[in-house]
């Protein structure tokens, strides 16, 4: 479904992207882990035409979308949903103007059918008849559920998510997470999570995948993963403080030695 090849993005002098190679399976999830500022949002937003990279191949079904004008990026984002970090829910929006907003703004349906597709995908995600409270009177799980109903409201074949479980209790997480491996399994969407949550890593991904300086430095199945032998790897699923990736911080190993 998405093949990336040598993918290079930087931010004046800083190189967030180096060579990054990745290829996503289609009807899939793939996982991609590393430590925060390591470039796992840019990477999404490259993926769904977000950010320009300065070199590299980002295809979809065999479509190069760095090398598409905007109007083309227009059809290909057409064909993603994403759940962004915060659940980004418009404030001013009750719950369902914020779902059926992509469906108005692209006109998908008469005003009739949205309405039906909104109760339809809100209660897909375990949330009835709360289609006229505003994001103001949710919990952070039932955001989460309502970024989620407006992902998939344009039935997309690929989901991105950014970061799911963050700010949720383990048991809101949980229901999260079998939102995602649900959604997986009746819609057959392609997905793409970026996190650093390892229990939701290792329940919802087909495949994992580390960023490390810029480049993917391993991919495996969620138990290949865990019993790796890369020691970069392995201290960062297993949450060790000591390691090759805080090693390299001298100002990081002299506090943690204090």
């Amino acid at each position: 479904m998405i093949a990336i090849r040598d993918l290079s993005k930087r931010f004046g002098k800083k190189v967030v992207l180096d060579g990054l190679e990745l290829t996503v399976p289609k009807g899939k999830n793939t996982v991609v882990i590393g430590g925060s500022g390591t470039g796992k949002s840019v990477l999404i937003k490259c993926a769904v035409g977000l950010l320009r990279p300065e070199a590299g191949e980002i295809r979809i079904d065999g479509q190069d979308i760095i090398r598409m004008d905007e109007r083309e990026l227009v059809r290909i984002r057409r064909r993603f949903g994403m759940l962004f970090q915060g659940s980004a829910l418009f404030d001013s929006m009750d719950v369902g103007e914020n779902v059926a907003f992509v469906l108005r703004r692209l006109k998908m349906y008469p005003e009739h059918h949205i309405r039906e597709v909104v109760e339809e995908k809100l209660s897909m995600v375990g949330l009835r008849d709360i289609q006229r409270l505003m994001p103001a009177e949710l919990s952070g799980g039932m955001k989460k559920r309502v970024g989620l109903a407006r992902a998939i409201a344009s039935e997309p074949d690929i989901l991105l998510y950014d970061e799911p479980t963050t700010g949720l209790d383990p048991i809101m997480a949980d229901v999260i997470n079998d939102l995602i491996i649900s959604l997986r399994e009746t819609l057959g969407v392609t997905s793409i999570t970026i996190t650093h949550d390892m229990a939701s890593a290792y329940k919802i991904a087909d495949q994992i995948a580390m960023l490390y300086k810029g480049r993917i430095i391993e991919v495996g199945t969620p138990e290949e993963i865990r019993s790796t032998s890369n020691p970069v790897v392995a201290q960062f699923v297993q949450g060790r403080a000591h390691g090759p990736i805080t090693d390299e911080n001298e100002e990081f190993v002299r506090f943690v030695s204090r």
